[in-house]
Formats: C-alpha cells, sequence, structure tokens
C-alpha cells in the first residue's frame, strides 16, 4: 500500500512513481483504518521523482466490521464489502480535504506531476447505477484541486471525461508515464 510505496521511493528504489489510487489520503484525514500516515505523496516530491497519479477510491473510507465504525459516521452510506471491510462513502467536506492535501503535496514536487482526474467516478461503486456514485460529491473534490493545485511548465491537470476504471481512462495513464 502506500506506505511501502512511500518507503521504497524514500530508499531510492524507484525512478518513477504511478500512483493511481490515492485513498490513504482521504483515510488519514477521516481516521480510516487505511491510513498510510500524513507523509503520504511527500518522497516523491522530496526526492524529485517524476509522479504520474490519480484520485483512486477518494470516495470511501474503510472500516472493519459494521460494529467497529464509529458512533459519528453511524448515518452515513456504507458497503459491506466483507467480513470485516466495511466502506463509508466520502462526503463532500472529506474529499474537499482530501483534494487540498493531494494539492498541497503535489505543489511540493520538485520533478514533473501529471495528475488525472477521471470526471467520471472514482472506483467501481463510484460507477452510474452503483450505490456510491455522487457526482455533487466529487465535484467537490475536482473543483478543489482545480483551485489549489499550481499548473505549471512541470505540473499538469489532466481532466478526463472517463471513469477511472474506463480502458480509455487506463489508455491516458499510459500515455502520461
Amino acid at each position: 500500500g502506500g506506505r511501502t510505496l512511500e518507503a521504497l521511493a524514500a530508499a531510492g528504489m524507484l525512478q518513477m512513481v504511478v500512483d493511481i489510487t490515492t485513498t490513504e489520503v482521504g483515510q488519514h484525514l477521516a481516521g480510516g483504518v487505511c491510513d498510510a500516515g500524513p507523509d503520504r505523496l511527500d518522497a516523491a516530491a522530496r526526492h524529485g521523482l517524476p509522479w504520474v497519479g490519480s484520485v483512486g477510491a477518494l470516495d470511501m473510507i474503510n472500516w472493519g466490521a459494521p460494529a467497529t465504525i464509529p458512533e459519528r459516521h453511524r448515518g452515513r452510506l456504507f458497503h459491506v464489502h466483507n467480513a470485516n471491510v466495511t466502506l463509508m462513502r466520502s462526503n463532500a467536506q472529506e474529499l474537499q480535504a482530501a483534494g487540498l492535501r493531494l494539492a498541497q503535496q503535489l505543489n511540493r514536487a520538485s520533478g514533473p506531476v501529471r495528475l488525472l482526474l477521471p470526471l467520471g467516478g472514482l472506483s467501481m461503486l463510484d460507477a452510474p447505477g452503483q450505490p456510491f456514485h455522487d457526482p455533487a460529491a466529487n465535484a467537490a473534490l475536482f473543483d478543489t484541486l482545480r483551485s489549489h493545485f499550481v499548473v505549471s511548465a512541470t505540473h499538469q491537470l489532466v481532466e478526463l471525461p472517463f471513469h477511472i476504471n474506463d480502458t480509455a481512462f487506463a489508455q491516458a495513464v499510459a500515455k502520461a508515464v
């Protein structure tokens, strides 16, 4: 996961980072169980590694079994993935916070950055007709990134009309790499 990716990048074992699923950023801010810590996205930025990535699975916060979900979240939208994993739909406020954190970390990067936004959805559960499909909440993420990510000759924000699981999105990632 994200902790391993950060450790490999910090140890100089990578020449580039392709980071499509940045869900741990939202997990950290919301207290989810898949938290990679406050330094997620830091190693590539510090070491000048080229970074191509996206906002995959930021639409969800992971918890354990339903009984482990904090009381403050009990009224939220959930999807029970299996007996030990319950997913909670991120709301607009959580997505704004994640977008701001992503932008701050990526803006610090000394190497080239390509942030690809899948405007059609962030995960399998966030496709049209699926339980987490919420274009308005996703718009909060996209708007925050548009406002705070600093575009330059080396830092690009690429908006794509595709869902993150579409073949066309994967092709765009490959082209960016």
